[in-house]
């Protein structure tokens, strides 16, 4: 896989500004500690050779860069501020752990626990704001095209529509798309020919997922012959199946399909996860919640909770708390089973006319069955706040795949079924990705990526990233 030039030259320069940034955090502890203001709190009782200590510096800088070449600070790929500051804060601990355990064994080195507490500080900050100013000027450069590779994208799906899209409009990914093909054929050929001799083409991505076979294998062999970077949009099976595990035991290759991480200790520790946010979440969001409540019931009456029946983890059904964004005389649900009957023939036919999904998942465009506060708490997704109490008593997740209705699980085909593997979530991969835009199939391509490759920092970064998105009304009705 091809890595852009300008990913090469920031990797290049991070290990000389880590060095400059690491000892400028010894430097900054040793200045700090024999300053007036902490001197007159902390009195010297030993003093510590400024050139003793530079020789210090001068090796733990080298024993913090091996450490940091370990926890992955200089791979090329670039990823993402709060997955960098994790992994420098981690670093830098086990650096200044290192200085401990010296510190203890040798009291030759430095002994001051306040120099050791301050190396400790300062690195983090250090290194991670030298970073941080790559990443501005990285961000800068790529927004101004610099830097960028030529892309091919060859296929004419909704998928390959969005890619190109992205990659139009957000320049900060580092991709040009200078020509895009219907599909693999002679003038597909002929165009990437005249593409690669004028050297317009660096990596050719196929976004058609249901392109035969055989002419995918003579795409990947063109590419390959012709020394372009060959990138493919994941069909629903690949996505499914990523933690693999090979056997040769028989003499023959056998993949065995790995389960979800979300298995023993990781289960437990995304159900700690769930509580904790659930309960800061709720008493946060209390106010806009009992604000919005006093608004329906002001403009509608009672209930001002709505109850849906929706499908859990493994098939189960609960009942699903949303605060009410229709009309009474239209809701569907227990709460209003006089009415049920006539008004699921009525939503029947607004999905018929105005839904603006296919599939088995429905979404009703301009639906007039809401009312005027109910488009507002849709719009900003207030009406979902209450579903933290399905998070404390179980029956859902902080972050997961969205849960559908029965009539709505019973369309799934059979592959699509696994994402009720595990519980559903108010926010998911999906939903910051794109929310009502995605189509079925891609909603399910990511959830079962989510599902294969779960991280307790994944779910932070969902859920920290959903407000955002929230806030920006993305893909909103």
């Amino acid at each position: 896989m091809r890595i852009k030039r300008i990913d090469l030259t920031f990797t290049a320069l991070l290990l000389p500004l880590d060095v400059f940034a690491l000892f400028g955090a010894g430097l900054a502890a040793y200045l700090l500690r024999y300053s007036r203001y902490v001197t007159e709190v902390l009195p010297i009782l030993q003093n510590l050779p400024f050139a003793d200590y530079v020789r210090t510096v001068a090796l733990f800088v080298g024993v913090w860069l091996v450490l940091f070449a370990v926890a992955g600070l200089y791979v090329a790929r670039p990823r993402k501020a709060w997955n960098e500051f994790g992994r420098v804060a981690l670093a830098c601990t086990s650096g200044t752990m290192v200085l401990i355990a010296s510190v203890f064994f040798t009291r030759e080195l430095v002994t001051s626990r306040f120099i050791v507490i301050a190396v400790w500080a300062f690195s983090i900050l250090f290194v991670f704001l030298v970073r941080l100013v790559l990443r501005v000027i990285r961000h800068l450069l790529l927004r101004n095209r610099i830097g960028h590779l030529k892309l091919v994208v060859i296929g004419l799906s909704k998928a390959a529509d969005g890619i190109v899209n992205e990659y139009v409009t957000r320049p900060i990914l580092g991709y040009t798309v200078v020509k895009r093909f219907d599909g693999w054929n002679d003038e597909t050929r002929r165009g990437l020919e005249r593409l690669r001799r004028a050297g317009g083409v660096d990596v050719v991505l196929l976004a058609e997922p249901d392109i035969p076979k055989q002419e995918a294998l003579e795409l990947i062999a063109y590419t390959e012959d012709q020394n372009l970077t060959f990138h493919y949009l994941a069909d629903l099976f690949s996505a499914a199946f990523i933690n693999i595990e090979v056997s040769t035991a028989t003499g023959v290759p056998i993949v065995e399909v790995k389960r979800t991480p979300l298995e023993g200790w990781g289960r437990i520790t995304k159900r700690g996860f769930d509580i904790l946010f659930a309960v800061v979440l709720l008493i946060l969001t209390s106010p806009l919640t009992l604000l919005a409540m006093i608004f329906i019931l002001l403009e509608d009456g009672w209930p001002v909770v709505f109850q849906n029946e929706r499908v859990g983890e493994r098939g189960a059904t609960f009942r699903l708390l949303k605060l009410r964004s229709m009309f009474q005389k239209y809701s569907i649900g227990p709460q209003f089973r006089n009415r049920s009957r006539k008004n699921l023939q009525m939503e029947r036919k607004l999905i018929a006319e105005r839904s603006i999904k296919h599939g088995p998942v429905y979404k009703i465009a301009d639906d007039p069955r809401v009312t005027r506060i109910g488009h507002v708490i849709r719009r900003w997704s207030i009406d979902e706040l209450p579903q933290f109490w399905n998070v404390l008593k179980g029956d859902m997740s902080i972050v997961g795949p969205r849960p559908h209705q029965p009539r709505e699980v019973d369309r799934y085909r059979p592959d699509q079924r696994r994402v009720l593997a595990i519980r559903p979530g108010i926010t998911g991969l999906a939903q910051i990705s794109g929310r009502s835009d995605l189509e079925f199939d891609d909603e399910v391509r990511l959830d079962m990526w989510y599902i294969e490759n779960w991280s307790l920092l994944l779910d932070l970064y969902i859920a920290l990233k959903t407000p955002f998105v929230v806030l920006y009304r993305k893909g909103s009705y």
